[in-house]
């Protein structure tokens, strides 16, 4: 494929400045504050796919935020390639964490700052710059159709309203998404794997208002006591979870794959070093890789309670509330855990307290064998591109439509991902790579290459 760097170096300080006006876009899909910005960002998205190349680009509305379509169909008997992003983000907080302002893009040391600089603006930007570049040197070799949805962060929950009903325009060969990482540029990898998601929310209730805690203190159950004791018992002295159950139907991992896991780059005083942590954490008689790839974790993402603000107030609050989310693995149906952590966490309450739990979204685990012609294909653009052979990995995050998608237009999902662990996705001062960002898009139009080869040789 010609032309490809030569592209890429004449104009990649335009598709940088083109970046950062799609981070400066506070498209924070959690907070209804945000809903003009979102639909700003999803238009935003539409007219760069327009200017790229693409037909037919449309906001298609759902009753969320709109999924962002265009497509470029060369040749109907040609391989068609479905590529899937984001253009939503996390919200930013806790904003005093951030060295710059979380929509105020920021380059240095070789990196970009901002929220949604690697998860997922960055790297969804990458294929449609990667479109661009092969229409205008007039190397698109396929088909191909995009679909940029704005609810990723909060579930997915209309897209797949929108998949169901669009089946026949979405017909494709194979997905092509780049919401994930890789270990490193030094050793490039796939995501063969993903996390199932069982979120949730908990709110635990004593007295129906907050009292004195010198009046009422050893009298009234303590809301945030009892909320605290009840977490703690989610995990045994091995941090096994102990909800009765919850590892029932867990595909355990072969020794030989365990054994293959062990083999991949990773040095783990560098992984304490970045994190600032003297040891780690986890499920007893697994290392740190097999932890985050292959084991069901439990974990709270926030909680609260009482008086917060500054000084002293001495009460004893009425509610106590926590958010915690489960990663789940092959195997563990997210609505069946779900199920199984409410049915215990009210078991476990003592009748001091009432406990109120509320799912709010989920998602199933999904994994694609390295042994397909799509895999391979995306094996060699990464060496093309890298000059090395990529790792096979299995990722500790979710992305619930990818299993959908299977499911509904029976596709499997390719997970190139470019981002790296370090850049703070979902936290204050997330950043992404610039030469990640280019090897991205060099990469993706490696791939069009590799996949429409195969895919006629087959």
């Amino acid at each position: 494929m010609k032309n490809v760097k030569e592209y890429i170096e004449e104009h990649k300080d335009r598709f940088l400045k083109e970046l950062i006006e799609l981070l400066k876009i506070p498209s924070i899909s959690a907070d209804s504050a945000y809903k003009n910005d979102v639909f700003d960002a999803a238009e935003a998205v539409r007219v760069t796919l327009d200017k790229a190349g693409a037909d037919n680009t449309e906001l298609c509305q759902t009753e969320g935020f709109p999924v962002v379509y265009g497509e470029k169909i060369i040749d109907e008997s040609k391989p068609t390639i479905l590529v899937y992003g984001h253009y939503d983000v996390q919200p930013a907080d806790p904003l005093e964490l951030w060295h710059s302002g979380p929509f105020e893009p920021v380059i240095k040391e070789g990196k970009i700052y901002a929220r949604g600089a690697a998860d997922d603006k960055g790297q969804m930007y990458m294929h449609v710059k990667a479109f661009e570049l092969l229409m205008n040197t007039e190397q698109l070799p396929c088909n191909v159709k995009f679909i940029i949805e704005g609810e990723e962060e909060v579930g997915s929950a209309n897209l797949e309203t929108f998949i169901t009903n669009n089946k026949e325009r979405l017909k494709a060969d194979i997905i092509l998404i780049s919401d994930t990482s890789m270990l490193s540029l030094e050793h490039p990898s796939i995501t063969t794997g993903l996390k199932g998601l069982s979120y949730i929310e908990v709110e635990v209730t004593g007295p129906n208002r907050d009292l004195h805690s010198g009046v009422y203190g050893g009298a009234v159950a303590n809301p945030i006591n009892i909320l605290s004791k009840m977490i703690s018992s989610l995990h045994d002295e091995n941090n096994h979870i102990t909800i009765p159950g919850f590892y029932d139907n867990v595909l355990e991992a072969s020794e030989a794959e365990r054994a293959l896991m062990g083999k991949t780059p990773f040095d783990l005083d560098h992984y304490k070093s970045k994190l600032g942590i003297e040891a780690v954490h986890g499920e007893e008689g697994f290392s740190t890789i097999e932890r985050t790839g292959i084991r069901p974790t439990l974990d709270v993402n926030g909680i609260w309670g009482g008086y917060t603000g500054e000084g002293a107030k001495t009460v004893l609050p009425s509610k106590a509330n926590a958010k915690i989310s489960m990663r789940l693995v092959p195997n563990q149906s997210d609505e069946e855990i779900t199920k199984l952590f409410e049915d215990h966490f009210k078991s476990i309450a003592p009748k001091s307290v009432t406990v109120k739990v509320t799912p709010h979204h989920g998602g199933e685990p999904y994994v694609t064998p390295i042994d397909t012609m799509e895999y391979q294909s995306a094996s060699e653009a990464i060496l093309l591109a890298f000059g090395k052979e990529p790792v096979p990995v299995r990722a500790g995050g979710s992305i619930p439509i990818v299993a959908l998608f299977e499911e509904v237009l029976g596709l499997k999902s390719i997970l190139l991902g470019f981002g790296l662990d370090t850049d703070a996705i979902h936290s204050p001062n997330e950043s992404y790579g610039l030469e990640n960002f280019y090897k991205g898009i060099e990469t993706i139009s490696y791939f069009y290459e590799t996949f429409t080869k195969n895919k006629l040789d087959s």
